[in-house]
């Protein structure tokens, strides 16, 4: 496959551009560990229906409903509320659901209420739409589509209101937050030192006045399907590579089975302990992002196998990671005196699904268990296909021409943004994530709302400082002190202007990561203010009538970010809520109007678009005349976004 920018686009519509990633080595693997990612691939992409019912409960009847309008119509495809349709039915693809995946902000069509009636009236009636619209009325489909009050946000962070009742995910029913928290403050033990990720996988409900959990598994919600990601991780079982993962995939088919989530903490402990395999896969319910108090997993799908050739970066960073948190400037009493099972490789993604797709992040650390990273050690992956993907399809955009500064930090982000994006994930995924601890009787989820903006806060602060520290040049994994100011420079840039791009005008910022992002950066903004130097270390600059960001003094920089690193951990270890809450809400939710506006109206003139995800490639069975897998191709090209995602609601949706 060509590597040319234009070569990697598949789809472009709203801000979305759809990307292909490529698969490299996967000819290389043997044919037992072909035959490994292959079900693995299918047990990944059974979840897909899960994922859009938890962020929303009509997101399933309503893409049901739409698709089938995409598939019959037999108008005019140069209409213009057809063509609004399309870019519809494409964003709910992409968001997994009727709210923008990133801003969960809800879409607002661009066709009509009459239009859409008009074309389900004129459905075939062979396609049993009354099966969609189980336990849903139309008027009442209509009304979360059209009504732009109604379910207006996925992820409510808004301080001050009930987040359960305000959100439209579907993760509680019939429950205020006080309710919520009540019921999981008598559950909890603050004697417990390994408790269990309370509400992980499941539903909180109100039945007959009674507060119940619904559980995901085997029997349970979403049964059916569940019973389709077992079948297929039974299928891998006899192509695991060592007894280690075999026990791995059957620790995991016994969660499934049972729902009980210390099963889950049983699963995730062999997870780490497997170290030897080459392939590896991530399935269930992990992030806790779309859930607005941060304790509900989103299901998520991943299969990869690791890229040796580029693993040796991150092995020496996770090698030295007890230098690191024995460096780190936080108080000592939020330290780990022994680091544990601290592993990172860089990894070669095979399949994404669940929350993984289309959208996906390029780097994890896992598991998110404060007690198991603690005793048991964690495992952290760069993803390197698809930052190369990602890489390929922005070169030659002229976003840092226009946004930078100065030639020079042009020159120095071209010179040197591989090696600090690279190194930026890896400090974040495989030591930030994982540095420091509680203190004793701290419940993990004390942060509430604010937990997941905070945490990521702490993990990229992390990065940024150690990110100019001459033990990396040392170690070898930067190649001198000047690359770190290219990473500095494009962070404050992003979190003070850049990622404004990614959200409307007079909207404020939901999103964990673009909170955690303003909030490192106008801390940093103000604290330079505060030492009333003549040049502060960073400051906003006007040029041609033009905003620009401007580092005066990078090792000052680094000295504030040590500082906000200190207060981080200090927040998290002690569980400290209301400080928490008093930085994302005075640094990491406001936008600036005036300065929003500019960078809109400044990005337009690029032609570029803010989100980027992919189609999967797909993986074909050979056999031979015996029925014999010989083996597994991975086929590039074979379908467009919208064959694809037909494809996957066809495939991977059972009745339940």
């Amino acid at each position: 496959m060509a590597t040319e920018a234009n070569n990697w686009s598949v789809d472009r519509f709203a801000d979305i551009e759809v990307l292909r990633y490529e698969v490299p080595a996967f000819e290389q693997l043997s044919l037992q560990q072909k035959c490994l990612v292959y079900y693995l691939t299918e047990a990944a992409q059974w979840g897909r229906d899960i994922l859009w019912d938890q962020n929303c409960k009509y997101n399933l009847p309503i893409r049901h409903i739409c698709e089938a309008v995409y598939t019959n119509y037999k108008g005019d495809r140069n209409d213009a509320e057809w063509k609004a349709f399309e870019q519809y039915m494409k964003q709910l693809w992409f968001a997994n659901g009727i709210h923008h995946h990133y801003s969960n902000a809800k879409f607002k069509p661009g066709f009509s209420q009459q239009w859409l009636e008009q074309q389900i009236g004129q459905l075939p009636a062979e396609l049993g739409l009354g099966v969609a619209l189980i336990g849903f009325s139309a008027p009442e489909i209509e009304r979360v589509i059209f009504d732009s009050t109604y379910m207006s946000i996925k992820v409510n962070q808004a301080d001050g209101v009930d987040l359960i009742t305000s959100s439209a995910c579907n993760f509680y029913e019939g429950l205020t937050q006080q309710e919520v928290e009540d019921y999981y403050a008598r559950l909890k033990d603050p004697k417990d030192t390994t408790p269990v990720m309370y509400g992980l996988n499941s539903k909180l409900v109100k039945e007959d006045g009674k507060i119940v959990e619904h559980t995901w598994k085997v029997g349970g919600m979403y049964g059916k399907t569940i019973e389709h990601i077992v079948e297929n991780l039974q299928l891998a079982l006899p192509y695991a590579e060592n007894d280690q993962q075999r026990t791995v995939i059957e620790s995991l088919i016994k969660y499934y089975n049972s729902g009980d989530l210390k099963d889950f903490d049983t699963y995730s402990i062999e997870w780490v302990k497997d170290l030897q395999s080459k392939v590896d896969f991530i399935n269930g319910f992990i992030e806790s992002y779309n859930d607005p108090l941060g304790m509900r997993g989103s299901w998520e799908g991943m299969v990869n196998f690791k890229d040796s050739a580029n693993t040796a970066r991150t092995e020496i960073v996770s090698a030295n990671a007890q230098w690191f948190e024995d460096h780190s400037p936080i108080d000592d009493r939020f330290r780990k005196p022994v680091v544990k099972g601290v592993t990172a490789k860089v990894i070669t993604a095979a399949i994404l699904a669940g929350d993984s797709y289309p959208a996906t992040p390029i780097g994890i650390n896992l598991p998110n268990s404060n007690w198991i990273r603690a005793q048991h050690g964690s495992k952290s992956v760069s993803i390197d296909n698809i930052t190369a993907a990602y890489d390929a399809a922005a070169a030659g955009n002229g976003f840092n021409e226009e946004f930078m500064w100065s030639e020079a930090e042009v020159q120095q982000a071209k010179k040197y943004a591989h090696y600090v994006d690279n190194i930026h994930t890896d400090l974040h995924e495989c030591l930030g994530h994982g540095s420091g601890q509680l203190l004793p009787g701290v419940d993990p989820d004390a942060l509430k709302a604010h937990g997941s903006t905070l945490e990521e806060a702490r993990a990229d602060i992390f990065a940024l400082y150690y990110m100019a520290d001459p033990k990396l040049v040392e170690l070898g994994v930067m190649p001198d002190m000047e690359a770190y100011k290219a990473g500095y420079y494009q962070q404050m840039m992003n979190g003070l202007m850049t990622q404004l791009v990614r959200i409307l005008p007079g909207d404020n910022l939901e999103e964990a990561h673009m909170r955690n992002r303003a909030l490192i950066a106008y801390w940093t903004l103000e604290r330079a203010k505060q030492d009333n130097a003549e040049k502060p270390a960073l400051e906003f600059c006007k040029r041609d009538g033009k905003s620009y960001v401007r580092i005066n003094d990078y090792q000052k920089l680094r000295q504030y970010f040590g500082e906000l690193l200190g207060e981080l951990q200090r927040i998290k270890s002690e569980g400290d809520y209301e400080a928490g809450r008093k930085l994302v809400e005075t640094y990491a939710v406001k936008v600036d109007p005036t300065l929003h506006n500019e960078v809109l109206e400044r990005y337009k003139g690029l032609d570029i678009a803010p989100y980027k995800g992919f189609v999967n490639p797909r993986y074909q069975i050979a056999k031979d005349a015996q029925g014999q897998i010989t083996d597994v191709k991975v086929i590039y090209g074979s379908e467009s976004y919208v064959e694809q995602m037909l494809r996957y609601g066809c495939e991977y949706s059972v009745a339940e």
